[in-house]
């Protein structure tokens, strides 16, 4: 039985067994865990994960995959797939019946970002994430303050979580390949209050939205209207400064700022 890539799915199906076998010996899944795979595919991951671990839930978008993964399954352990869009997923109310989650994935290009963003408001009941993304996608999320890949998603995902880079994976790894290479990250939640300030991410994100509205501009130019060059002052940050130069701590102190002018 074969499948072919779709196109509108932003499929593209690993087969490198030396990465799967390496990320997979790196993940180390133990037979006790709840592991979620995202967008399981043909089973490239899955079958090795099978092997480790005593139970594997997938989530899988596309029904015709569904049969296949569940008949050849059979032979590794006991699966059980979720035949439906990973944005839909409730993580929260999944994670009432089991243990804090372990997720890992090849996530589909087409749709990482929002995914991400989806999975910062669940992030409680994750113990980790292990995902295979579009590499400027990884590049964004571990840049660094004063890089022109630091953004929104980038200080958003470093404000929730530890982000390690494994691997960077080239085209030729997958059927059919892809046009840009990927990489291979971690991602595992901060414990709250340990690292930064407690904040609404909420009102993070509508300090960031608002900050990166236009990159060329200054901080002072994007964030008008919401504050004035004198509290940002106030803030120990300068307002002509790019909104890619800031950090996390950065934006926490201006996210203080605001929820302070609500109130």
């Amino acid at each position: 039985m074969t499948h072919k890539a779709r196109k509108r799915f932003g499929q593209h199906f690993l087969n490198d067994t030396v990465l799967i076998n390496e990320t997979i010996k790196r993940f180390a899944p133990q037979s006790d865990e709840c592991i979620v795979e995202i967008g399981p595919g043909q089973g490239a991951l899955t079958y090795p994960l099978l092997n480790a671990c005593t139970h594997l839930h997938a989530i899988e978008i596309d029904r015709d995959l569904v049969p296949i993964l569940q008949e050849r399954s059979k032979k590794h352990g006991q699966l059980t797939v979720h035949q439906q869009d990973v944005l839909t997923f409730d993580f929260h109310a999944f994670a009432q019946a089991h243990t804090r989650l372990r997720l890992i994935g090849n996530l589909p290009y087409n749709i990482s970002s929002p995914l991400l963003f989806h999975l910062f408001s669940a992030l409680d009941d994750i113990q980790d994430m292990v995902f295979m993304l579009q590499k400027e996608v990884a590049d964004r999320l571990c840049a660094e303050p004063g890089t022109k890949s630091n953004g929104r998603l980038s200080i958003m995902a470093q404000y929730h979580c530890q982000i390690d880079h494994w691997f960077t994976v080239p085209p030729e790894s997958f059927d059919p390949p892809p046009k840009v290479d990927s990489a291979i990250i971690r991602l595992r939640p901060r414990q709250k209050g340990n690292d930064f300030s407690i904040i609404d991410t909420a009102d993070l994100n509508t300090v960031l939205l608002k900050a990166f509205a236009t990159r060329r501009k200054t901080l002072q130019n994007n964030l008008k209207g919401m504050f004035s060059a004198e509290q940002i002052i106030a803030a120990g940050i300068d307002p002509s400064t790019r909104p890619e130069t800031l950090g996390v701590a950065a934006y926490i102190k201006l996210t203080q700022l605001y929820r302070e002018s609500l109130s």
